[in-house]
């Protein structure tokens, strides 16, 4: 049985960034799966971010401290993901100490909702994990979780990372099922969300950045479905952490 006190990943960042990744390619493209451009492997290593200044001791949350070495692999993947936006984008380069700050906030919003997980008893096992990792090989066209793994170990994200970035995820879930209680997304939302992307790809040509073609809308219900719940989570999440914040003893020594 996993503790999920101990769990310290953020919530929909590694794991999303890789999931973008697999399902640009459709799970099918061995070379672009397998981050065969060593363009963007080049890209990647020129992002490498300066940690000199960062303390051993980033933050403290209700007496349990979020390390440097904690810190230092998820700040590295939203500079990647910062840095390739901007690319796309045409945009200027990412602040460095403004994502450094938003790194540690996530990390302590994390912990809180670990810690509220805890103190309401909720449990996160290694096979709550594997289930995870089966149903994401599926929705990306994968064969099974392993080859899941071996896709996402291609493009720098290892299996421990994976399965602690899925720990998180469920059990932010399971905290917010508690918390509100379980929904169901409807029509309406998922054909908002339909256009939404739409208008964002549209967007993204008008403004010169790569433009990818939206599926039709029963194709990518099933992705829809995921994106609603993934934000209806999120909402609940963060209500969730501004209450706990408010009682919580918290430093951030950045």
């Amino acid at each position: 049985m996993t503790h999920v006190k101990r769990t310290r990943t953020v919530l929909g960042l590694t794991m999303a960034a890789a999931m973008i990744a697999l399902t640009a390619c459709g799970g099918g493209d061995d070379s672009s799966a397998a981050g065969g451009d060593t363009s963007e492997s080049t890209s990647q290593e020129a992002s490498a971010p300066e940690l000199e200044g960062i303390p051993d001791v980033v933050a403290e949350v209700n007496g349990e401290e979020v390390t440097k070495d904690e810190f230092a692999p998820i700040y590295q993947a939203q500079l990647e993901q910062a840095t390739t936006q901007a690319e796309q984008m045409g945009g200027e380069a990412p602040d460095e100490a403004a994502l450094q700050k938003q790194t540690a906030d996530n990390l302590v919003d994390t912990e809180l909702l670990a810690q509220e997980a805890e103190s309401r008893g909720l449990e996160v096992s290694d096979e709550d994990v594997d289930a995870e990792l089966t149903a994401l090989a599926e929705q990306n066209q994968l064969g099974s979780a392993e080859e899941l793994l071996a896709a996402l170990e291609q493009q720098g994200t290892t299996e421990e990372q994976a399965r602690a970035q899925l720990e998180t995820q469920v059990m932010v879930e399971q905290l917010v099922d508690d918390e509100a209680g379980p929904a169901e997304v409807t029509d309406k939302e998922l054909r908002t969300l339909y256009r939404q992307a739409v208008q964002q790809q549209e967007q993204m040509a008008q403004q010169g950045g790569q433009q990818q073609e939206i599926p039709p809308f029963a194709d990518v219900k099933p992705q829809l479905v995921e994106q609603a719940e993934s934000q209806r989570v999120g909402t609940v999440a963060q209500t969730l952490v501004e209450q706990l914040r408010k009682d919580a003893d918290i430093t951030i020594n950045l």
